[in-house]
């Protein structure tokens, strides 16, 4: 049966800078679309959180650009800021259409955000190995 899940995922941006957001914005997306299986058609909507450090673009703008996902809602926020929490951080949660069961949605955390949910650990090589 369908169910609407959520995804969430964050990764840290080395810098604020167009070109340092949009290649992990880029990533984020790319494994959790991999690690999930997804199809554009299956996001309902998507919501990114920054850090008040990231003001460069909206990751939403790096995410319009990609294939068939023009049309699907997204939303950004900026994060709210905790004394001593990670910098340059982005989030994201996805509302998706599956079939999968909750303990089969893989949430993506990579570069400095490991820090945030390190039970849910998956390095970038594994990753691409895994792709083949």
């Amino acid at each position: 049966m369908w169910k609407v899940r959520a995804i969430r995922g964050a990764t840290t941006a080395s810098e604020n800078t167009v070109d340092s957001i949009t290649l992990v914005v880029t990533e984020l997306l790319d494994a959790l679309e991999h690690h999930n299986q997804l199809e554009s058609d299956d996001i309902i909507s998507v919501i990114f959180t920054v850090t008040r450090d990231l003001d460069a673009l909206y990751p939403a703008s790096i995410a319009r650009e990609r294939l068939n996902w023009s049309n699907i809602p997204l939303l950004d926020v900026q994060q709210m800021y905790v004394e001593g929490s990670l910098d340059h951080c982005i989030r994201v949660l996805l509302y998706v259409n599956t079939l999968k069961n909750q303990n089969q949605i893989h949430h993506t955390y990579l570069r400095g955000a490991r820090v945030l949910r390190p039970d849910l650990d998956l390095d970038l090589s594994q990753m691409e190995l895994q792709r083949g």
